[in-house]
């Protein structure tokens, strides 16, 4: 046996020792009950309380905005995408209060010019050239009809 061999062999059975006991106390005992996977993290994500009601849930009580919303171009789209989670405004409308967005950050969010986008998908907008003066999309836009431009 060339003598490198009589060095390297008990420094690799150290190593393979050490990452044994290492892997035995750092990966969980779920992990692998259900593939590459941690079993308890299905329980955990269960756990979590559900914070999105979806639009159905908005358009209960906000008739006039649902009734606008669904000829616009942004119909296809959750109120909560803008809005947020709406779980606990639907349980108690004083303390669940909503975003109201429309700041040209916010807007452009989605709307600013993007050349990974789709322009024929989504409406894109210099927002440094656009108005400039204005602050806020809804003093001229409304989201909920977005071609109903305000006077």
């Amino acid at each position: 046996m060339p003598p490198q061999l009589k060095t390297l062999l008990p420094l690799l059975a150290v190593f393979i020792c050490i990452f044994l006991v290492a892997r035995h106390f750092l990966i969980p005992e779920s992990f692998g009950k259900y593939g590459h996977y941690r079993a308890d993290s299905m329980d955990e994500t269960a756990a979590i309380p559900i914070n999105y009601v979806g639009k159905e849930a908005c358009a209960e009580c906000h008739d006039t905005e649902t009734a606008k919303l669904a000829s616009d171009l942004h119909s296809v789209l959750s109120c909560e995408i803008c809005h947020g989670p709406g779980a606990l405004h639907v349980a108690d409308a004083e303390k669940g209060i909503l975003l109201k967005p429309g700041t040209r950050e916010f807007c452009g969010t989605c709307h600013s010019i993007n050349p990974a986008r789709r322009t024929e998908v989504i409406n894109q907008i210099d927002t440094k050239e656009h108005h400039p003066e204005k602050d806020n999309c809804i003093d001229c836009h409304n989201p909920h009809a977005v071609w109903e431009l305000k006077e």
